[in-house]
């Protein structure tokens, strides 16, 4: 059976939940995530730890925003971790994504364009002109520019993203919330159906398969809904 391309965001909040979660979601998603807080309370153990003997990709979500040269020693630092994906800020401008690839040449680098926590009113606080929408298109064209190989934008803005780079980007959607499932801190979220037929490839869920009761069995459900989208599409195309 094919594993849906899901990155299971593993906020545990020890190294034992962390892995026990990776063990059961493995059989269904392609890719766990490990995020800042997990990475910064156990380091590089943690990688091994959520790998475990299934070889499952790992998604490094450091979100790295620093001068270019701090960057690209962070990224190198990171090499033997072999993660599959690790994400930059876009808005660390060319030279500092640049960097990153560079350094770390056997791992796509992911561009976060805006963050899926931020309104509209938001953008307008921080000086950012425009809509979302507007910003995130500008910011994965400087990011693709600068050599990312993968862009991280909301279910909002995937379409117009995708128009934008083209085919061969990997787009990868948080803010991913299966039907009836509270938005909590999110401010721009799709249904994982919604998010894949607009053009996302790698679905990042977390406390909807996390929180649930069995999350082996929350992932297999969300993994069969996903599959039986794509073959519909695939029907009807």
């Amino acid at each position: 059976m094919t594993s849906a391309p899901i990155a299971v965001a593993l906020d545990a909040p020890d190294l034992e939940t962390a892995a026990h979660w990776a063990s059961v979601v493995t059989p269904h998603v392609s890719t766990v995530k490990v995020g800042l807080e997990l990475y910064l309370r156990y380091g590089p153990e943690v990688i091994a730890s959520v790998r475990g003997a299934s070889g499952v990709q790992v998604f490094l979500d450091l979100k790295l925003h620093d001068i270019p040269n701090t960057v690209a020693g962070a990224a190198r630092a990171v090499a033997r971790l072999k993660p599959a994906i690790l994400t930059v800020h876009a808005a660390g401008g060319p030279a500092m994504i640049r960097a990153a690839v560079e350094a770390l040449p056997d791992t796509r680098i992911a561009a976060v364009t805006v963050l899926t926590s931020l309104s509209a009113a938001d953008l307008h606080g921080i000086g950012l002109e425009g809509s979302p929408d507007d910003a995130v298109r500008r910011l994965a064209t400087l990011a693709v520019g600068a050599g990312a190989q993968a862009l991280v934008c909301s279910p909002h803005e995937v379409a117009a993203v995708r128009a934008e780079v083209g085919p061969d980007i990997t787009l990868i959607t948080p803010g991913v919330r299966p039907a009836g499932s509270a938005t909590q801190d999110q401010a721009r979220v799709a249904t994982p159906e919604r998010a894949l037929a607009d053009g996302a490839d790698l679905l990042v869920i977390g406390r909807p398969i996390t929180g649930a009761a069995d999350p082996g069995a929350a992932a297999a459900g969300i993994a069969a809904a996903l599959r039986r989208a794509l073959t519909s599409t695939v029907r009807d195309a």
